[in-house]
């Protein structure tokens, strides 16, 4: 196969496209609504299109923070952080909270959000949103290019200490993930995605691949070459 019906760059220059085509292609993207406090108090709530979890025992998920922003000051100031599920009924107050404000602006208020007490955690989780995930800090994480100089974008992880899961959004003590209204971040500065009944598909994992048995030792010595038993001279 050639590369004549593909278009190629090498992301240290310029990719020729109206837009960076990275986001587009890895999403949609799971959205990290995150809450923090700073160590003076200072409430704020941002998302983030890098999100993810990484582990499942302890539940370890994290966001990226592309320069040093107000949710990664709070994190490092007090070990802890809130995520909340966005859902489609709260895209838009979600897109407020992502407005370039002071520090000593309250995104809660400001998108009309109301702040709810944690139990593990001193960070004010979400009200309206269906599922939040109470954090303790692990890790950040500076990272690096394949040079090994630093970028001015940080990793951040933490274990999920608490959860809270709206209880409609569990049938049968299972948690209706197309049934819930999630949305994820696409391409583009603009663009999301529902998670909806219409767009599920079911595969099974396949059997387990065995490596082939080894040869038994009587297959192994009546193999062996006549002269692999003879005496030394």
């Amino acid at each position: 196969m050639t590369d004549a019906g593909y278009h190629y760059y090498e992301p240290p220059h310029d990719h020729g496209l109206p837009h960076d085509p990275l986001n587009a292609i890895i999403g949609p993207r799971p959205i990290g609504w995150i809450s923090t406090r700073g160590g003076d108090g200072t409430i704020n709530l941002a998302p983030y299109s890098f999100f993810n979890a990484f582990n499942y025992h302890p539940p370890i998920i994290g966001f990226s923070s592309i320069n040093a922003k107000d949710s990664l000051r709070n994190v490092r100031e007090t070990g802890e952080f809130v995520w909340n599920l966005t859902t489609r009924d709260l895209a838009e107050k979600m897109n407020a909270t992502c407005a370039m404000a002071p520090y000593e602006v309250d995104e809660f208020e400001l998108a009309g959000l109301t702040a709810a007490p944690s139990r593990q955690v001193a960070v004010p989780r979400v009200a309206e949103s269906g599922v939040n995930f109470e954090c303790k800090l692990t890790d950040v994480i500076q990272l690096r290019d394949h040079r090994g100089s630093p970028v001015t974008t940080w990793l951040v992880l933490g274990e999920v200490v608490a959860v809270h899961i709206r209880r409609d959004l569990l049938k049968d003590g299972v948690f209706d993930t197309f049934g819930a209204g999630i949305i994820l971040r696409a391409g583009g500065p603009s663009a999301y995605a529902l998670v909806a009944p219409e767009s599920r598909f079911d595969i099974g994992r396949p059997p387990g691949v065995h490596p082939p048995a080894a040869p038994s030792r009587a297959k192994e010595s009546s193999a062996r070459s006549p002269q692999s038993f003879s005496s030394s001279p």
